[in-house]
């Protein structure tokens, strides 16, 4: 394949983000995206840092060289949005939600974008193998839906909504809030197939918009705009999809159908549920469906469709069915019924969401067998507050899981914990 002959200087970056649980398979297409992104001398000094947040100085080690000078390409790389860095820390995000998005969030000129974005879209829709990785293997995904809250007003039975279920109480209790391109219709714009979807309206959260704002890759907006920008993709019947942990949640996409990698991920894996749903679900009232379809042309992973109302007095009538195996619980169908045929009921098993991101990631990494990546990183073994955090995690998984954990550390050391949580 071409991509050998081609890869020299980015095998180390390559392999360095297939380390972590949300990797990049790779192709041809990918050095040519790396190569666009990174210089071969980068892409070598990023393969060699850790998994988990490091400072300078670990950077400086890893690198052999002087701290002032490897500040100076930290910085250089955050300035890029390749890094994200915060208080002193720096994180190498994974390629998604990561560097490929924030490459797309805004217009630049050290970069083709066009050329790039030809190149995401073969890589990630046309190629489909990092898509398929990275939404269709494992329980664990990185994204899930936040339910449309208009939608929810509508019930006229009160639900109990948790706080961290609702994208209004993420914009409201974030220490930063950024708002950016959205990288999917950007990256469909130059292929033009972008629909009309507003397109600076992608949130960042917390640490990423951070850093995200400090290097203009994001827009800082206050708590009454977020709202604002909110309400509009509601307006526009988007989906709130952010990262799948219930605290210090970094990134709500506002996502149509046509052009978002996660609504096209969730058509084409449905049955394999890439994407984690809310605990709602859209009932037909079937005395006051109409038939309209308005239901069935906003749904963005064809959940809705219409089949025989079965009126022995209206043999034509219509009502709308939903596919509950695929449907994302979102709740813009009901937002869009003008009769009041569908209202928001829950679903008969709660969907389980990670606390927060090391939750997350260490779950992801248990079900797909890269936990020991997480555990056995140099950087990470050297921050016993990192590493504490992975192993109090790792503590309170279920029995099941655990050992899991367990048999791919091939760890005395965790095993001995294992046994003595067991005593305890």
């Amino acid at each position: 394949m071409a991509h050998h002959t081609v890869k020299s200087g980015y095998t180390g970056l390559v392999e360095r983000l297939n380390r972590f649980p949300q990797g990049a398979p790779p192709s041809e297409t990918l050095f040519k995206i790396l190569s666009i992104l990174f210089s071969e001398k980068e892409a070598g000094l990023v393969a060699r840092l850790p998994i988990k947040p490091f400072r300078a100085a670990q950077a400086a080690r890893a690198w052999q060289m002087d701290e002032t000078a490897a500040r100076k390409v930290l910085e250089t790389l955050a300035g890029r949005a390749i890094l994200v860095d915060v208080d002193g820390w720096y994180t190498l995000p994974p390629p998604m939600a990561g560097f490929f998005e924030f490459s797309m969030m805004r217009l630049r000129r050290d970069v083709d974008q066009k050329v790039l974005g030809e190149l995401f879209y073969q890589y990630m829709n046309v190629e489909e193998e990092f898509i398929r990785a990275l939404f269709a293997s494992g329980e664990t995904q990185i994204g899930r839906v936040f339910v449309n809250e208009p939608a929810l007003a509508a019930v006229k039975v009160p639900l109990e909504v948790l706080d961290y279920e609702r994208a209004s109480q993420v914009i409201r209790t974030a220490v930063c809030r950024g708002v950016g391109m959205c990288y999917c219709r950007h990256k469909m714009l130059h292929m033009q197939r972008a629909c009309r979807a507003p397109m600076n309206i992608c949130m960042t959260f917390n640490s990423s918009a951070i850093s995200l704002t400090r290097n203009d890759y994001a827009r800082a907006v206050d708590v009454a705009e977020g709202l604002d920008l909110l309400q509009q993709a509601y307006e526009n019947n988007l989906v709130q999809f952010g990262e799948n942990n219930q605290r210090g949640v970094n990134f709500i996409c506002n996502c149509c159908g046509c052009c978002c990698e996660a609504m096209i991920a969730a058509r084409k894996f449905g049955l394999l549920h890439p994407v984690h749903t809310t605990n709602y679900l859209p009932q037909v009232d079937e005395a006051l469906c109409n038939g309209c379809a308005k239901c069935v042309a906003a749904c963005p992973v064809e959940a809705l469709s219409l089949v025989s109302a079965n009126d022995a007095h209206h043999p034509n009538r219509k009502k709308a069915h939903v596919d509950e195996s695929i449907c994302l619980g979102c709740g813009v169908c009901v937002r869009t019924c003008a009769g009041q045929g569908l209202a928001l009921r829950r679903r008969g098993e709660r969907v389980i969401t990670p606390v927060n991101s090391v939750h997350r990631v260490v779950m992801m990494a248990v079900e797909r067998g890269d936990l020991q990546n997480l555990i056995f990183d140099n950087q990470v073994l050297s921050s016993h507050r990192a590493l504490a955090a992975v192993l109090g995690v790792i503590l309170k998984l279920p029995p099941l899981q655990q050992a899991l954990a367990s048999q791919q550390m091939k760890s005395r050391y965790l095993l001995r914990l294992l046994e003595i949580l067991k005593l305890a």
